[in-house]
């Protein structure tokens, strides 16, 4: 695996489990939706991430959830931009939850150093975009679309068809001019997956790593958690940290979490522990 992450003007180290903390400022997100769409409240919330230890604050302005509807470009922009332009200037590292290549040439404009795109970059333009910017990218591995992909997802080999399209979206990358160590694949738990799909997923998350690209693992409060620990969305902290615990003891190089300050301290235990 790349012993960093390269965001043009910096990097960021992976000698340890990095936390991407999670800033949805959308009113129909399915852990926060409407908590955070106040500007101010928004802010506010990811200066607490990254006192709390977050390397990378990761801010949404369109839900991804099963059954979400698209959000207008405009709409998009008037959510997320003004964020981290204002994050940026305070010099965290912000990264943009975006398909649109219009959000993510403004974003990157605007200081964003990362883009995690559920869809790997396949609009038009998208890769042409990152590849021009420095910034770095998280391609992640969705079946079908945010509106229909929980109906009823079917793989023949889930691990294997995860780990195919990811390793050929970051070699179309790298052809487009995007640096290997500006590249991260997430196999996109709950993306069109059923609990059996996502379960595999994160017990063969090794398979993934060992690609050599930095795998995220994105399972903060969702609902594989909610179906194994019994509890609502906002009652999973600690499944959700469990969970974080799993995918970094099987390679993963970065989680995305709401639940900041549990997982950076969770996490500071363990890898005490794996480097006595």
């Amino acid at each position: 695996m790349s012993k960093f992450l390269d965001f043009g003007p910096i990097s960021l180290a992976l000698d340890r489990p990095r936390v991407m903390g999670i800033l949805n400022v959308t009113p129909d997100s399915f852990s926060d939706g409407g908590m955070f769409v106040d500007r101010e409240r928004a802010l506010e919330h990811a200066r607490r991430m990254a006192a709390d230890g977050a390397d990378i604050i990761d801010i949404g302005g369109e839900s991804t959830r099963p059954g979400a509807a698209p959000v207008p470009v405009d709409v998009e922009l008037n959510r997320v931009v003004p964020l981290v332009e204002a994050l940026a200037k305070e010099g965290l590292r912000v990264s943009v939850d975006t398909h649109k290549p219009e959000v993510m040439h403004a974003s990157l404009a605007a200081g964003a150093v990362m883009i995690n795109d559920v869809r790997a970059l396949q609009a038009p333009d998208a890769m042409a975009t990152v590849a021009a910017s420095g910034a770095a990218v998280c391609l992640m591995h969705m079946q079908g679309e945010p509106r229909t992909m929980q109906t009823q997802p079917r793989y023949d080999d889930v691990l294997t068809e995860v780990r195919d399209f990811l390793i050929d979206r970051a070699r179309l990358c790298e052809a487009a001019g995007i640096a290997r160590d500006r590249i991260v694949i997430d196999p996109g738990f709950g993306f069109g997956k059923s609990q059996e799909h996502n379960l595999k997923l994160l017990r063969a998350l090794g398979t993934l790593a060992a690609t050599g690209y930095p795998v995220l693992a994105g399972l903060s409060r969702k609902s594989m958690l909610g179906g194994i620990a019994g509890r609502d969305v906002n009652e999973r902290a600690a499944a959700s940290v469990a969970a974080a615990l799993a995918a970094v003891a099987r390679g993963a190089a970065i989680v995305r979490v709401h639940d900041v300050r549990e997982t950076v301290d969770a996490l500071k235990v363990w890898h005490a522990i794996e480097t006595a």
